[in-house]
């Protein structure tokens, strides 16, 4: 029997609806189902109840409803854990997710039959060092971002790779990303697409302060280091666009291929590029 976890963002106005929709379905299919405890209080099913970090004891896969900034919040939550994720869209591009909630019945009746693929998606890995003290560390499944703040000027940043000197990037900022986070926030600062079955770590300047500054495509087994420095102390580190921590100058921020995966479900016949065509021209319609 294939228990199936269920993990919603909770501020989508039909989030509710679906969540309840899809728990009649799973047990009308005699699936075992577990709900996080707060959903599980709201729709009245404290019986189902399962507190998130408790879901990889009894949990075979979970659905995530929502959009992809719910997902990848997920991913990092269970990243040590491996649980494969089916995501439902209920937000806007929805790049990660695989079904729509018009969809419902099939996508159950073919997780339960097994007519699925799984990805496993590369993540990074992220500490901080503060004069030579790591004080920060955290997983990342889309990129990692170093900017500088909304009012502050530019800021410095000495990249390295495996001990090598590669350059030095002045603008507002890098952004170091995966595969997966290809079609995020590195895209829109002119990096490229990457199909998420290769490993490789995209290093994509923004706003560089110089025409030869260009993204560069690195091997995943190598280790990033980049040191900051600015004429003022509005710097700052993202993760996944979600994360936020607070960097000072000379900060050393060493980013390399984190030993956890995010496994994602897929339908076989989907391929990558159908998805970024149907996504992309959504966005741009």
């Amino acid at each position: 029997m294939t228990a199936i976890g269920i993990v919603m963002n909770k501020d989508k106005h039909n989030a509710w609806l679906v969540a309840e929709a899809l728990v009649r379905l799973l047990e009308g299919k005699k699936a075992g189902v577990y709900i996080d405890h707060v959903v599980a209080a709201h729709i009245g099913r404290q019986d189902l109840s399962l507190p998130l970090e408790q879901f990889h004891e009894k949990v075979d896969i979970v659905f995530v409803l929502g959009g992809d900034g719910t997902l990848i919040g997920l991913a990092r939550e269970i990243a040590p854990y491996s649980i494969p994720i089916l995501g439902i869209n209920l937000g806007h591009l929805g790049f990660l997710s695989e079904s729509e909630p018009d969809d419902l019945p099939r996508a159950v009746d073919r997780i339960l039959s097994g007519e699925y693929c799984v990805e496993e998606r590369m993540m990074l890995q992220t500490e901080v060092f503060r004069n030579g003290e790591r004080v920060h560390q955290s997983v990342a499944l889309n990129d990692v971002g170093i900017a500088k703040g909304s009012f502050g000027r530019m800021i410095k940043c000495s990249v390295y790779v495996d001990d090598l000197y590669v350059g030095t990037y002045n603008g507002d900022g890098l952004i170091i990303s995966t595969p997966t986070g290809s079609t995020a926030y590195s895209l829109s600062a002119g990096g490229p697409i990457v199909v998420p079955y290769i490993n490789v770590i995209l290093l994509t300047p923004v706003a560089p302060h110089s025409l030869t500054a260009r993204p560069l495509v690195l091997p995943a087994n190598e280790e990033i280091h980049v040191v900051v420095d600015a004429t003022h102390n509005d710097i700052g580190l993202t993760i996944d666009g979600q994360l936020g921590y607070p960097l000072k100058i000379n900060d050393e921020i060493v980013i390399c291929r984190s030993p956890y995966i995010t496994p994602l479900i897929k339908w076989k016949e989907r391929s990558f590029f159908e998805v970024v065509r149907k996504k992309l021209q959504r966005e741009n319609g």
